[in-house]
């Protein structure tokens, strides 16, 4: 499968994820019809869908082979460090100890790039919803282990990006917004297509939240991105909302959205397109 036939499935993909999370049940044929809408509109071919799914199988197996391949090492590496630090401390040796910290720390680059594999979003680098569920939920749970506030950030105009100048300019676009929001020093998910989740501790108000994202906004608005001979502008619209300990994150994803519509309606009242 080449490049641009992958980056396209995966804006499908994307597309249709974000898609079926407002729906309360899905089936199989309900996600093969949306997605089918979501191909129609990138002009994506679906008929050899047998040789299509075959290439993302292999790609997927691949992936966890590697995956477990340095998983299983680096498990095994650790055990092994483990049992010479052992005897290096019943022994004394202060050499071996030394050289038992040099391979640990090592060790733990490794796992460090082996979880930022697991974790972030491949395109735009900020993590990915596995992150989310693994890191600020309770355990096999979808509810969050701390209090804190989540502002939901939704591209505007995305779609008009993509059909103007292409989807790697789209691609672009979302990465640029990405290390913009990065700027919020918080903690930052890409949770689907064009949008995007920044979480903050507890100890920052709603308020403060909304004042430090929409201060980026301000910064992105006053820039011209290029393509070619072009210039456009991009903005997005933001719902935020406060969340408890326990609280599930259907219902704040929902209040978020809920709460960005009038921001919506503003924003496009100043930005009426690209």
């Amino acid at each position: 499968m080449d490049d641009q036939k992958k980056q396209i499935l995966s804006i499908i993909s994307n597309e249709t994820k974000s898609s079926i999370d407002q729906l309360p049940i899905v089936t199989p044929s309900v996600y093969a019809s949306i997605f089918s809408e979501y191909a129609k509109e990138h002009d994506a071919s679906l008929d050899d869908e047998h040789t299509l799914a075959q290439d993302v199988l292999n790609i997927a197996c691949s992936n966890l082979t590697t995956l477990q391949g340095e998983t299983s090492k680096n498990a095994n590496l650790l055990s092994s460090n483990t049992q010479k630090a052992i005897h290096a401390i019943q022994a004394k040796d202060e050499e071996s100890l030394s050289e038992v910290l040099k391979e640990t720390q090592s060790l733990k680059e490794e796992i460090e790039k082996l979880k930022e594999a697991i974790y972030k979003d491949e395109l735009t680098n900020v993590f990915n919803r596995k992150w989310l569920h693994d890191n600020l939920l309770m355990s096999g749970e979808n509810n969050f282990k701390e209090a804190g506030t989540l502002v939901m950030i939704d591209l505007n105009y995305f779609k008009q990006i993509n059909d103007t100048y292409g989807h790697i300019v789209g691609d672009k676009v979302l990465i640029f917004i990405a290390n913009a929001l990065k700027k919020s020093r918080s903690n930052v998910v890409r949770y689907g297509g064009d949008e995007f989740l920044v979480l903050f501790h507890h100890n920052v108000s709603l308020q403060a939240a909304l004042k430090t994202l929409e201060t980026i906004r301000e910064d992105i608005l006053k820039k011209k991105l290029k393509s070619g001979d072009d210039a456009f502008r991009v903005s997005f619209s933001l719902g935020a909302t406060a969340f408890k300990k326990g609280d599930a994150l259907n219902k704040v994803i929902e209040d978020a959205d809920k709460n960005m519509y009038h921001d919506k309606v503003e924003i496009k009242k100043r930005v009426t397109g690209i």
